[in-house]
């Protein structure tokens, strides 16, 4: 069932008689697969107002996120967090939309120095597992009073309810961008570049160490930009030759194969994150015995490319962290658990806000757990 408005959608919730599979753009095929009809809220699309000189957009959730990057673009602006497009890394069709980005916090390199998604959030609306059309910061359900709602529903890939609209933060886009290559450092000598970098003055915008070698990312007015590129460059040459790259193009296409994981793209093999200490994933890594591996967020996200099939968990063991599943079959899905398991604490809370929110289970049952 295609929707096209929230009273509609909240109408629809009410009635569902069983399961409900929520589906924005269908670009993100992640977690346990998910049996029920589908709620297709795509149809929930449309930029309901922008004010620039305020630095706010909102609009429907299934708006597709390619319009609201060009209508900030022509203000020059933009969504300073960066959202990937993984279409490529998980060989999906669809178009990326506004709600699928939020209810999934999907954050790009620049989240190093921008923050995530979900600091960006100023509001939303969304239709819980009950048909109630909840707002954030507004007429809000007197039994839900005390929960940070957009907080919550940042990450919560639908289970806490469906989102119809959103409003967020946006930032002036900068007028120029460098970025500083080093070549041939191994993952530790990577690090240490990487953690000097984000340890100077210089307001840097994103760190990574890959396949195209280690990256760091500098922008803003170009007499800034270049006076900062010169003196990291200085900094950073004890760990060998840098190169500043100021090519616009270049760069962004540097950090586009960053941000979407390209160096993993329709190679085969199941793909994890892990969110860790930067200090600590050199050691995982090594561990992991990856195929491939990506280093973003200063080393703060390791991408690994692994063996189908294979439970990464149980190779690493107890670590402080998070590894989550992103690419893999619905069968290896479904016999490993997707998400990091939750302390037994969190996964208390976690129940309660679902039969909150969700009483009767019927939003994306199992997807997260």
């Amino acid at each position: 069932m295609r929707i096209f408005s929230e009273g509609d959608l909240a109408e629809a919730v009410r009635g569902a008689a069983g399961p409900l599979r929520i589906r924005g753009g269908g670009t993100r095929d992640v977690g346990r697969p998910v049996t029920g009809a589908v709620l297709d809220v795509s149809g929930l699309s449309g930029i309901g107002l922008y004010e620039p000189g305020a630095l706010t957009i909102v609009a429907g959730a299934g708006t597709p996120l390619v319009e609201v990057e060009a209508a900030l673009a022509a203000e020059g602006q933009r969504l300073a967090f960066e959202p990937a497009d993984w279409r490529g890394l998980l060989g999906r069709g669809g178009e990326p939309t506004l709600g699928g980005m939020v209810a999934a916090n999907v954050s790009g390199p620049r989240r190093v120095q921008a923050g995530a998604c979900r600091d960006a959030l100023l509001g939303v609306r969304f239709v819980d597992g009950t048909g109630a059309v909840v707002k954030s910061g507004g007429r809000v359900m007197k039994n839900v009073t005390g929960y940070d709602l957009v907080k919550l529903m940042a990450g919560s890939w639908g289970t806490l309810g469906v989102l119809t609209e959103v409003a967020l933060k946006v930032l002036p886009a900068p007028e120029s961008v460098a970025v500083l290559v080093l070549e041939g450092l191994d993952d530790g000598a990577a690090l240490a570049a990487i953690t000097a970098a984000l340890g100077s003055p210089y307001d840097v915008t994103g760190a990574a160490h890959g396949a195209s070698g280690t990256l760091i990312r500098i922008e803003g007015f170009a007499q800034s930009v270049t006076y900062r590129g010169e003196r990291l460059a200085a900094l950073l040459s004890r760990f060998g030759a840098v190169r500043i790259e100021a090519d616009a193009p270049v760069c962004r296409d540097l950090w586009r194969g960053v941000r979407e994981v390209a160096a993993f793209q329709a190679v085969p093999g199941d793909v994890w994150r892990l969110s860790v200490r930067p200090s600590e994933a050199p050691g995982l890594v090594a561990r992991a015995g990856a195929r491939a591996v990506l280093y973003d967020w200063g080393g703060g996200l390791v991408w690994l490319l692994m063996p189908e099939g294979e439970d990464l968990r149980a190779r690493l063991g107890l670590f402080s962290g998070h590894a989550t599943l992103v690419r893999a079959s619905a069968e290896t899905r479904a016999r490993i658990a997707p998400f990091h398991p939750e302390p037994a604490p969190l996964a208390a809370i976690s129940a309660g806000l679902r039969a909150r929110f969700d009483p009767r289970g019927i939003l994306n049952p199992g997807l997260m757990g």
